[in-house]
């Protein structure tokens, strides 16, 4: 049955296994910066907890879109299972330096498809995937920044709470 399915689309199995794999990657970034934004708010850290939130919904939204493409174009998409994700932190910082390790996780992965892609000469997933490619640049680039105020600002005295207004400017925050 599923060869017969496969017939169907121009989607290779392999190609629809690691975009799949993807929704799963981005459902669990959703989580973690949901967990992130708890771990802000119970911390007093209010705008962090905001960007945070922003970011959850932000991946939702690639996750929701990888998962609509693999519909698109033919393929089975997977409702992605998430696994338990880290709810405690030691400090404000080491939240964003998780942050910034999984925006790294997420490009290092969506750069394996793309190459994927093309050794399969599956443009068109190739095309569609380029968006994610720009947008990578720009996710690690706002987490390497908040990782900037740290050192830029200093955590001593009000630091903290400095850097936590700073961050709620990124990425369309208010103030």
């Amino acid at each position: 049955m599923k060869d017969l399915l496969r017939h169907r689309t121009s989607l290779k199995e392999e190609i629809e296994i690691l975009l799949n794999n993807q929704v799963k990657m981005e459902a669990e970034a959703s989580a973690k910066y949901l967990a992130m934004a708890s771990w802000c708010d119970r911390n007093g850290y209010l705008k962090s907890s905001a960007y945070f939130l922003r970011q959850a919904d932000e991946e939702r939204e690639h996750m929701m879109k990888i998962f609509n493409y693999i519909l698109t174009v033919g393929g089975t998409a997977i409702s992605p299972e998430v696994p338990a994700v880290k709810q405690e932190y030691p400090t404000f910082r080491s939240v964003f330096e998780t942050a910034l390790q999984s925006e790294i996780s997420v490009t290092q992965s969506i750069n394996r498809i793309v190459t994927a892609s093309r050794k399969e000469e599956d443009y068109a997933t190739e095309a569609f995937l380029d968006w994610f490619v720009k947008e990578q640049v720009e996710e690690e680039d706002n987490a390497r920044r908040t990782l900037e105020l740290f050192d830029v600002i200093g955590e001593e005295g009000t630091g903290r709470y400095f850097i936590d207004k700073e961050i709620g400017k990124l990425n369309g925050g208010d103030a």
